[in-house]
């Protein structure tokens, strides 16, 4: 498995890396803005203060994804689209989103089901993008 990180393609780490930011900036920003604070059950609140954790911390998130993604795919030796996707597919729905709605089923979360099903299409989409770039690129 430590080999595999000699066989990296960084380029493709850090295409993905940036694509996967771009989209989270997009559907969290811009798409599921309204709906995010609705399954939060803030509506009506101020919005909380910015802090520098909530905008470096997720960027950081993202790139250690991507990075393990890679290494895995390194280690896995896959090499078409078609493996890219599967693989994609098994560590979209297997980790992302099962994590995902894990994190969401607690007391914090008034909506937890709701939370998970706006949050899923990010992370499956972002790790297709992922898989595709480290195989293709």
């Amino acid at each position: 498995m430590l080999q595999a990180f000699s066989n990296i393609n960084w380029l493709a780490v850090a295409i993905a890396s940036v694509v996967s930011i771009g989209l989270g900036g997009l559907w969290f920003g811009l798409v599921a803005a309204k709906q995010y604070v609705r399954v939060l059950g803030r509506e009506g609140q101020p919005a909380p203060q910015q802090r520098t954790v909530d905008a470096v911390g997720p960027l950081v998130c993202i790139v250690v994804v991507v990075l393990t993604s890679a290494v895995l795919v390194a280690a896995l030796q896959l090499s078409t689209a078609t493996d890219a996707v599967v693989f994609g597919l098994v560590v979209g729905i297997g980790y992302l989103l099962a994590m995902t709605f894990q994190i969401a089923i607690n007391p914090n979360f008034p909506h937890p089901l709701r939370y998970g099903a706006l949050n899923a299409p990010y992370f499956l989409t972002t790790s297709l993008v992922t898989s595709l770039a480290l195989v293709l690129i």
